[in-house]
């Protein structure tokens, strides 16, 4: 079994009480490279019983979060195993998205990384904001947390919906939770902390952009007697997948300082090259400050592409970047032949097939 570390953060990390950088920088094992198989990452304990008092209490002793966050955790059981939940998804959605990228989310280079305006350092921000809102509305529905319960909205017809066994997924309630937690106020004039607080706001909604109305009918035959709707998330991969979209259309942006407010506001040069006006960007865009390294080396954000897995008919001319890539020949078995037998079984052959294996050279 692998020894589990924690590591420890600068105090500049902890600027405007923003969680997000606590998960990358707190809960991950330190000695994971991004490579590792699923069982590896920190999993919530499953259990049909809430943890007990003193559990809870402990578990929130041992976030390194502020004492504000830590007095919100003593006081929602189950917070502290959300938390873990939501370090574990982001971190896997975010090594999904980026599995065919020069930085793929590799954990090595991290703490550089977040201290930078970097696109990539934007997608973190705001996938680890979705994959808490995500985690937290989902407990609520799944009656992990306490204090919370089933989507009470009162445009649907889910009062009952206990007695059909449905339970809606509370986004009102983690939203309104997740501001008061990580402690979002009006900010001042420091430009990085503004960005950082957009792209936290971009992943919020992005998980709210999923949110839809499922219904249910119950009657005689299947007819719609009686209707019972909720709201429903959508997985997690496709709130990923927006998110990544996102970031390869972000926009790089600077602040100004509006003559009418004397506010300082996030801008963006307008794409025409005659015009000298600006426009600010969406809420829901991904914002950045600083052009992003190549990755192709290692380096303090990422540890390079070296002996990366690439594919010779997509990416390994760019993810090897002009190195050129070794081809390596290995045997992998598959399951073959395939017979449905009588009656409730898929009976299969063992077959062997020898396959090319592409890594970017040194």
């Amino acid at each position: 079994n692998p020894r589990t570390c924690y590591c420890k953060a600068p105090l500049h990390v902890l600027r405007m009480f923003q969680f997000n950088f606590l998960f990358f920088l707190f809960f991950l094992p330190c000695s994971l490279t991004g490579k590792e198989p699923l069982a590896l990452f920190p999993l919530s304990v499953s259990t049909s019983e809430p943890l007990s008092a003193k559990v809870h209490l402990k578990q929130c002793e041992l976030l390194k979060v502020s004492r504000k966050q830590k007095r919100l955790c003593r006081r929602e059981p189950g917070l502290a195993e959300t938390l873990r939940d939501s370090v574990r998804l982001s971190l896997l959605e975010c090594q999904y998205q980026f599995r065919n990228e020069r930085w793929n989310c590799s954990l090595d280079g991290r703490a550089s990384l977040l201290k930078r305006g970097f696109k990539e350092t934007a997608f973190l921000y705001a996938v680890s904001s979705a994959a808490l809102t995500h985690s937290l509305a989902k407990a609520c529905s799944s009656g992990r947390m306490e204090r919370c319960t089933c989507d009470d909205s009162p445009d649907l017809e889910n009062r009952e919906a206990w007695q059909w066994g449905v339970c809606g997924d509370n986004l009102k309630y983690s939203t309104k939770f997740l501001k008061n937690f990580l402690g979002q106020r009006r900010i001042s004039k420091d430009l990085r902390a503004r960005v950082d607080m957009h792209n936290t706001n971009v992943g919020v909604k992005a998980v709210k952009s999923g949110l839809k109305t499922t219904c249910k009918c119950h009657g005689v035959s299947g007819s719609c007697a009686v209707r019972t709707c909720w709201k429903q998330l959508s997985p997690f991969h496709e709130t990923g997948k927006l998110l990544k979209h996102k970031y390869e259309t972000a926009i790089k942006v600077f602040s100004v300082t509006n003559d009418a407010t004397g506010e300082a506001e996030l801008v963006s040069p307008k794409k025409h090259s005659h015009s000298l006006k600006h426009h600010s960007p969406r809420s829901t865009d991904l914002v950045y400050m600083e052009d992003s390294p190549s990755y192709c080396r290692t380096g303090k954000y990422s540890p390079g592409t070296a002996g990366r897995i690439c594919s010779k008919e997509t990416n390994c001319d760019s993810m090897c970047c002009g190195r050129g890539y070794n081809t390596q020949s290995r045997v992998v078995k598959f399951s073959c032949h395939c017979q449905v037998q009588w009656c409730c079984y898929v009976e299969c052959q063992q077959c062997m097939q020898e396959e090319e294996v592409y890594t970017c050279k040194k």
